[in-house]
């Protein structure tokens, strides 16, 4: 009897530390999230976030709500209610050729000509015409961003989450930023951080990474996903279309922005791409998906 006591023991004992050593974890499962950013910000955009999602991977969008094209995007998203957006809060116009600027009145966030600046910071020049360098009044900031929430959540009904465009909130530039967007994230029941939630980041800005900036970027692509482990991923990236208006945009030292967002665009709804994900059964999931994982 104690033999067999001592046994049962001995099986419990293996059986809780094979449960530790899983992690108590229903996942043994591969999640991404490809999220398509910068709808809104041009039809070009538009036309490439949703090509991302009627036909390829992307199961969430940012979208830029001061800029011209937002209420095509509008139009397009309350088309597709399971495609999850995101409010990608915009201080900065980068492009040379087209600009935009605040909803509210915000003086000390624009330029001569009223637009949002350039860039986020410059760390070299204290007198370049960038977003930090203006020194912006913190209490204009908060009154524009709210805005932008405001006027998507007016308009998008399946508004999750909070992002903000060229890093805006960012701690490594701005504490201060990161905090106000934090605050208001949690106020409007948009607070969907993937750094809550163990996220591995697959790719994303960095040029030596972005499936964009290689020849060869299908296949190596596909050769990344054969080698995701079990986990969480997220992959940024932004669609667009290879036409004359996109051609068009662009600034000093990046003008190739039709050619890689295209080919991003490409990769996003490529069959080869879609073939590898149903054989190794990676789980596409979106920001608000992620909240139920935690279930």
């Amino acid at each position: 009897m104690k033999f067999k006591k001592i046994s049962k023991i001995i099986l419990l004992i293996v059986f809780i530390l094979l449960l530790i050593a899983n992690g108590f974890s229903k996942d043994k499962d591969i999640y991404l999230i490809i999220r398509s950013d910068d709808i809104g910000s041009s039809h070009a955009a538009n036309i490439g976030c949703i090509k991302a999602f009627d036909e390829g991977i992307s199961k969430t969008v940012e979208i830029m709500v001061p800029c011209p094209w937002f209420l095509e995007a509008v139009k397009m998203l309350k088309d597709r209610p399971n495609y999850d957006v995101g409010v990608h809060l915009t201080l900065t116009s980068e492009w040379e050729n087209y600009k935009w600027g605040p909803l509210t009145y915000a003086p000390s966030m624009v330029d001569s000509n009223g637009y949002f600046y350039p860039r986020q910071k410059d760390w070299v020049n204290e007198n370049a015409e960038a977003f930090w360098n203006a020194n912006p009044d913190i209490k204009e900031v908060e009154v524009e961003l709210r805005a932008q929430i405001e006027m998507a959540m007016k308009h998008i009904p399946q508004v999750s989450h909070i992002s903000g465009h060229m890093g805006i909130n960012s701690t490594g530039v701005s504490q201060e930023m990161y905090d106000l967007v934090k605050k208001l994230a949690i106020e409007y029941d948009l607070d969907i951080d993937p750094s809550d939630f163990d996220i591995i980041h697959f790719g994303s800005y960095g040029e030596e990474q972005k499936i964009d900036q290689e020849q060869d970027a299908e296949s190596k692509f596909i050769e990344t996903l054969k080698k995701l482990k079990p986990g969480k991923y997220l992959y940024v990236e932004h669609p667009g279309m290879n036409v004359p208006e996109m051609k068009a945009t662009g600034h000093d030292g990046y003008w190739k922005v039709a050619e890689q967002r295209d080919n991003v665009t490409k990769i996003l709804t490529s069959e080869k791409v879609k073939k590898i994900i149903k054989k190794r059964n990676i789980k596409l999931i979106s920001y608000k998906d992620l909240k139920d994982l935690e279930k």
